[in-house]
């Protein structure tokens, strides 16, 4: 396929897939199919899983994938109209219920320490969904306080002893940051900031996906493309990041946008090599077939990046 082709066989894809494509490789924004997410197709299946209480499954973290947390993230990730009243009643929820006496999210009632990553996530979201800021600050508060001295986050730091960051987490807390920042929240913005770029260069430092000592592999998972990725860090998902925080090339990138652009097809698209176990609302995708989901967000990647430069590719 030509670009072309491979531009109108997204758009023959879920309203959210053609949303993004327009917004993304096409630089057009077109509100009016934005809030069509709601109304058909993905956006509007997750919504009738919805309970009267507010919840998905049967609650804040159960089941897993179906829980209202990864629903949440799931919904964001379409980029369904962040005004939808369902949600942000759904969001307000979790920020009054959820809160430990650490500040942060925990759904664990057995574990006094809030969870970390959870809570990157939930910034991500609820941020999005433009939450109060004061319902924020206390996880703000937390999430600062587990930074880490080798610059990024750990959801065992608090847990379990840990005292090296992690890949998984520190790019949950990165996107956090990111829609905190981009929405407008100012409340502790500053030292956010700075634990943004001392994250961002966590993740550099590994070339996205190797030791910093060793060079070797951390962890075959990363190569592959996952979609949804939930709470798991891989190469594409740390890519489609930086991008979207239009982050400057760094030639430490190399390695990880050469094993993107390798797994693209004849055919110039990009498969769902897998999906993490668990059982889910519904499948968008299949696995082992091309991807419209992994297509829009290598493309939206090579688009800012190439191997060598900032060279647009697309």
């Amino acid at each position: 396929m030509n670009t072309n082709e491979i531009t109108s066989w997204l758009l023959e894809g879920d309203v959210s897939i053609q949303y993004q494509t327009y917004k993304d490789l096409l630089d057009t924004n077109k509100p009016r199919l934005q809030k069509r997410i709601e109304q058909e197709g993905w956006g509007k299946k997750f919504l009738s899983f919805r309970n009267p209480n507010g919840h998905w499954g049967r609650g804040f973290y159960q089941p897993k994938w179906t829980s209202t947390h990864y629903t949440m993230l799931d919904l964001k990730n379409l980029c369904i109209s962040p005004a939808n009243k369902e949600i942000k009643a759904t969001v307000a929820l979790i920020l009054q219920n959820e809160k430990a006496q650490d500040g942060g999210i925990n759904p664990n009632r057995e574990i006094a320490a809030s969870d970390v990553c959870i809570n990157g996530m939930v910034l991500n979201y609820a941020c999005y969904f433009m939450a109060k800021e004061e319902s924020l600050r206390s996880i703000v508060d937390f999430i600062l306080s587990q930074w880490m001295a080798d610059g990024g986050f750990n959801c065992r730091s608090n847990r379990g002893g840990a005292v090296h960051s992690s890949l998984h987490t520190t790019l949950s807390i990165l996107e956090g940051i990111f829609e905190y920042e981009r929405n407008g929240y100012t409340y502790r913005l500053k030292e956010l900031r700075q634990a943004k770029k001392k994250s961002q260069e966590f993740i550099l430092m590994h070339k996205l996906f190797r030791s910093d000592k060793t060079g070797e592999i951390i962890n075959e998972n990363f190569l592959k493309l996952y979609y949804p990725p939930r709470w798991y860090y891989d190469i594409l998902k740390a890519m489609d990041y930086f991008q979207a925080e239009r982050l400057k090339y760094d030639s430490r990138m190399s390695d990880a946008v050469q094993v993107i652009l390798d797994k693209r097809t004849q055919t110039g698209q990009w498969k769902l090599p897998a999906k993490h176990p668990g059982a889910v609302h519904f499948d968008m995708e299949q696995a082992g077939e091309p991807s419209r989901w992994n297509t829009l967000r290598a493309l939206r990647v090579m688009r800012f990046y190439s191997p060598e430069s900032n060279r647009k590719i697309y």
